[in-house]
């Protein structure tokens, strides 16, 4: 068992492996990500219909928002969660998931950011353009910005960030 959990706790593991700690390094950071977001969104700056998926989920009993407004907010507890999953995210990957040392710490902490903050772009716009034009939840436009960033944040990080 130990010498198993030593195997996972190494950086110079097997790249399906990589993937797979990636991969859990994100749930973490999803999770403080969604955590933050819908609680930006429902206590700071309302971003969910009454028919929104989550508030449904909850049980919440929320005021209507126009979609301008619900854009705008949905944004801005973006922003907010943005800067907190990303310090969780950095953490994980430095720490469990890609071998540090690329580049000097100032410039692979820079990196990271650029990274995020393209993804972020990315997958922020993708979801406003969702409320905003399509009129969907809240909800979907988080989960289609969830994709992007995924999809950005690995290949980027691993050929462009970190040593592989």
């Amino acid at each position: 068992m130990a010498s198993g959990l030593s195997r996972w706790l190494r950086h110079d593991v097997h790249p399906a492996v990589q993937f797979v700690k990636y991969a859990l390094a994100g749930v973490l950071a999803t999770a403080v990500d969604v955590l933050v977001f819908y609680l930006a969104a429902i206590l700071l700056l309302p971003a969910l219909t009454p028919t929104d998926p989550a508030a449904v989920l909850l049980g919440l009993e929320l005021a209507p928002v126009p979609d301008a407004v619900r854009s705008s907010h949905y944004v801005w507890s973006k922003v907010i969660a943005f800067f907190f999953s990303n310090l969780t995210a950095y953490a994980a990957n430095v720490l469990w998931v890609f071998v540090p040392g690329r580049h000097r710490r100032w410039v692979e902490f820079s990196l990271f950011l650029a990274v995020s903050a393209t993804s972020f772009v990315v997958g922020t716009s993708l979801g406003w353009m969702l409320i905003e034009w399509a009129g969907l939840p809240t909800t979907y436009a988080y989960v289609a910005n969830g994709v992007a960033a995924l999809a950005i944040n690995f290949v980027c990080r691993k050929f462009l960030v970190f040593k592989g």
